[in-house]
């Protein structure tokens, strides 16, 4: 029977995680040999020695995090429960749109997100990012993994960042509020912005990422009209080199000797959560926090399924495709359409992308 509607793919990017504590060092493994993480001269000869000392290494020291959080990273569960429910926002628009998950270093890989894909017939294929800001480490990574194993010729559409989108920003605001009312005077908080550090070497290369993430902070602040003080830190450093600072664990230190005894953790570079807020933020922060005498700490939840942002990324998809949608609000961010054999003459970096 011959389709009378034409099918869209819409692939969900995320970073991935180790799902047993077995798979931790494996999955670190494959991170650490990914060239847009780790590169520097003759990388193609050390870079799976290199790759393999860090893993096993970091493998020891994350592994409680893991422990504290049931034994396994639950960021493939909310990443599918943000596939599903995107899947049915963008049928409820109209389109017969199919859903899948591509991790980067972790299963479902890109390679099993392509089949699944492929066995769908689909006549358009949109590329979703979960990454609300652009970097290379990121969306440039998951973008040419995709280049290097997509072949098929039918148009495909990226997403660009979209940490300005309105229904976002509504989104993660809803979160901060949740989290401020439980305390007791929710003004009087102090609200710490943490984002995934990324090292200086990256972003001296011209990587945008600090600035979507400043930028970022300002629009909540904004949009979210909170009086409280605030303040922006990174978290999870590896290695010796320089990295984005400064880091959460610094801030927490900085907060206690000026006597702040609320403290509202705002994870402003994620929308589901896994480790880096369960487990470094929620246990780790949280238990350094008590030590220091902060009397009152508190998380913001991650967005993982939340109605608003399942809208944002309907909303990001249709306008991707062109499509009207009722109060459709303007994608922000680069939308690229790209045929599959152009990837070959299309390099994939921050100049390609960034569009603003």
């Amino acid at each position: 029977m011959a389709k009378t509607t034409r099918r869209v793919g819409v692939v969900l990017f995320q970073l991935g995680g180790p799902d047993t504590l077995a798979a931790i060092e494996p999955f670190l493994y494959n991170l650490f040999c990914d060239p847009d993480i780790i590169d520097f001269p003759f990388a193609r000869i050390g870079r799976k020695p290199l790759a393999k000392l860090i893993s096993t290494t970091r493998a020891r020291k994350v592994q409680h995090h893991y422990a504290t959080i049931g034994g396994g990273s639950p960021i493939r569960r909310f990443t599918d429960q943000q596939a599903r429910a995107l899947e049915t926002e963008l049928t409820n628009h109209g389109l017969d749109a199919r859903c899948f998950v591509a991790m980067r270093y972790w299963h479902p890989f890109t390679r099993e997100a392509v089949t699944q894909l492929q066995a769908e017939q689909c006549d358009d294929v949109v590329l979703l990012p979960l990454y609300p800001q652009y970097s290379s480490t990121t969306t440039g990574s998951s973008l040419n993994e995709w280049q290097r194993l997509f072949r098929d010729d039918v148009p495909v559409r990226h997403v660009g960042p979209f940490y300005q989108h309105p229904m976002y920003l509504d989104a993660v605001i809803e979160k901060i509020e949740e989290a401020l009312a439980r305390f007791p005077v929710p003004r009087r908080a102090e609200i710490v912005f943490s984002a995934h550090s990324i090292p200086m070497s990256i972003v001296a290369k011209g990587d945008p990422y600090q600035l979507h993430v400043e930028d970022t902070v300002r629009l909540l602040m904004e949009r979210g009209g909170w009086p409280n003080r605030h303040l922006l830190c990174y978290q999870s450093k590896v290695g010796a080199s320089k990295w984005l600072q400064p880091s959460l664990h610094r801030t927490l230190h900085d907060l206690a000797a000026e006597k702040v005894r609320e403290v509202c953790v705002v994870p402003v570079a994620f929308v589901s959560d896994h480790v880096e807020t369960l487990g470094e933020i929620d246990h780790e922060a949280r238990e350094e926090a008590r030590r220091l005498g902060i009397a009152q700490f508190e998380m913001s939840a991650g967005l993982n399924d939340s109605p608003k942002f399942i809208s944002a990324l309907g909303q990001l998809v249709m306008g991707a495709l062109g499509e009207a949608v009722d109060s459709f609000v303007p994608v922000y961010g680069a939308v690229r359409t790209l045929v599959a054999a152009d990837w070959q003459r299309t390099k994939v970096c921050s100049k390609v992308l960034f569009d603003e």
